[in-house]
């Protein structure tokens, strides 16, 4: 009996992406069944953003994808070089499918690589070709009106594994956790292993207190976020003191500021947590405080200098 090619999902995009070696349109874009990343969740990701048609901290998106790939025992497919190459022209395709002016062109780049195709066998079948997909999707910027007002967010236990520095394509726990937010209509989920701070179900979380930015160390225990090294920068530069350290559930509620980041939420205030308005002894109760202000100016600073065309 054939087997019988499933309808095209109308909501997939009619765009242009890359799979192992060709580019060709999303929607005919296919891969075995037998692809390691299908079976097991076998493989790694990165998200590049693009500003004016220009990758943001590529070289340390291309560090961070060499790191999770290096820990699975896949072999980097790419050099820098190529992978550069790869996403700018990406980003070209997009733009012109768009309609839109490379110049001034934000999207999101999504990097995937498995093990590649294999008998099913849970060992880590040796000499597997690495499967190489990559898409891009419009970057939706955060809109003026939230980061007035700042976010709501709920508390949950992290019960995800203990290697979540790798940037797996293997994130049940992370849809489970970001769920948990989303049937209260709360816009994260910001997760405690035992009484201390990880992380969100898709984002890094910082706590101001007393004019000092914090945030947890970084372990095996959370996803170091590109914006972990570039918000240290934008702080020194700032004259914002910084400091890494483990964090209670306890001072995150009584922090002056909490705020988000990620590759699509850039940094992003918190408003309240469960029922709790963040910032409860200050003069902006459950509002985005001056910290904040000051670090998401100059976070669109640096975009523009790395990325914008003169």
């Amino acid at each position: 009996m054939p087997f019988i090619n499933q309808p095209i999902n109308p909501n997939i995009p009619n765009t242009i992406c890359y799979l192992n070696g060709e580019f060709g349109p999303l929607r005919e874009a296919k891969i075995s069944v037998l692809d390691r990343g299908f079976i097991f969740g076998d493989g790694v990701y990165e998200v590049v953003p693009i500003y004016y048609g220009q990758p943001f901290r590529f070289d340390q998106h291309m560090a961070r994808l060499e790191k999770s790939l290096k820990e699975l025992r896949i072999p980097n497919p790419y050099s820098k070089d190529d992978w550069l190459k790869l996403v700018e022209q990406l980003a070209l395709h997009f733009a012109q499918t768009s309609k839109q002016n490379i110049d001034q062109s934000q999207q999101i780049i999504y990097i995937q690589i498995s093990r590649g195709v294999a008998p099913r066998d849970h060992i880590m079948t040796p000499d597997c070709v690495p499967t190489v997909f990559m898409m891009a999707n419009p970057f939706k910027p955060v809109s003026a009106e939230i980061r007035l007002t700042g976010v709501k967010c709920i508390s949950a236990h992290d019960f995800r594994w203990e290697k979540a520095h790798i940037k797996s394509t293997s994130l049940l726990g992370a849809v489970f956790a970001r769920q948990i937010s989303a049937d209260v209509g709360a816009t994260e989920t910001i997760m405690f292993r035992g009484n201390y701070l990880s992380e969100a179900s898709s984002s890094n979380v910082w706590i101001v207190k007393n004019g000092t930015v914090f945030a947890p160390p970084k372990d095996h225990l959370l996803l170091e976020g590109i914006r972990y090294g570039l918000l240290e920068e934008i702080c020194k530069s700032q004259n914002i003191p910084f400091s890494l350290q483990k964090i209670s559930k306890q001072e995150v509620f009584d922090a002056d500021e909490v705020l988000l980041s990620s590759a699509s939420k850039e940094v992003l205030p918190v408003s309240q947590i469960d029922d709790k308005l963040v910032g409860l002894n200050t003069t902006h109760p459950g509002k985005p405080g001056p910290i904040y202000k000051q670090l998401h100016l100059a976070y669109s600073a640096s975009v523009d200098k790395n990325c914008k065309r003169n």
